[in-house]
């Protein structure tokens, strides 16, 4: 499928988070060592997302992509190290058969500050992802919100893929904003999906991994995740990518949140 990586912490060269350690994204992108037989190799593309701080103090993310396998592109050593950010979500990809390869289906999906990458699959996608989007249409028309989760929604993602689509949905998740500010939290959005597609498609594979530039959320749906969180910084990472043993394997049907000082771990479902 995918390999992913979201970083917070004090401010580091964003080319340096895919290149760092022994095992780092850009190795685990030609080796990687616990797919969980979702192919061998990350050759698809590859994006990076860092977030900057405009003089209106808002934050956004940026971010950069290619279409072509990581270890082709000179950007990662020459360009990617003179940026700096306290934040990073990479990810490189291994497209499912039948999805386009290009550069426009390759994670990190951004609006706004968020920044979103998908490792896994969703069967028969485009029928699963419509009737959630269907089922959520009836939840937001409820709270005022008819304009979201329309098909004419879902057919504003970047790219014929259900990683694309997903990120269609889960904006629309993050920006209802129930009376209770359920909907509006991360955690609360990442369960309704992933409740709502493995409903309708058991066998889907949902590892997700989100970020605003001061929280990493992700889920774990069949593919493996590791964590590393300390006072000072937290990594989320699809494989360790160095020997440091305070990383932490994450139990399949769990949902993380991370941040300097701060993990929690908890069930999924």
């Amino acid at each position: 499928m995918c390999r992913h990586l979201g970083y917070i912490g004090p401010p580091v060269r964003v080319g340096d988070m895919v290149t760092l350690g022994s095992h780092s994204l850009h190795t685990q992108a030609w080796a990687p060592r616990d797919m969980r037989h979702g192919g061998t190799i990350n050759a698809d593309g590859f994006g990076v997302a860092w977030w900057r701080v405009g003089a209106d103090d808002t934050v956004t993310a940026s971010r950069y992509r290619n279409a072509a396998p990581i270890w082709t592109d000179p950007a990662v050593d020459e360009v990617l190290p003179q940026l700096e950010s306290a934040a990073v979500l990479a990810a490189v990809r291994s497209a499912t058969v039948g999805m386009p390869v290009e550069r426009s289906a390759c994670a990190p999906f951004t609006r706004d500050r968020w920044a979103f990458s998908h490792n896994g699959v969703v069967p028969d996608w485009r029928r699963t992802l419509t009737g959630v989007a269907e089922e959520f249409a009836l939840i937001a028309a409820e709270l005022g919100a008819e304009d979201l989760f329309t098909p004419a929604r879902l057919l504003e993602a970047e790219s014929a893929t259900d990683a694309a689509t997903l990120w269609v949905l889960l904006c629309d998740l993050l920006a209802t904003g129930a009376p209770d500010g359920e909907w509006s939290a991360a955690p609360a959005a990442l369960r309704l999906l992933v409740s709502a597609i493995l409903d309708r498609a058991p066998e889907a594979r949902l590892n997700l991994l989100l970020s605003d530039g001061a929280q990493l959320w992700a889920t774990t749906c069949h593919h493996s995740l590791s964590v590393l969180v300390t006072d000072d910084f937290a990594l989320v990472s699809s494989e360790p990518f160095d020997d440091d043993p305070r990383w932490r394997s994450i139990p399949d049907r769990s949902l993380v949140s991370a941040r300097p000082g701060a993990l929690s771990v908890d069930a999924l479902l």
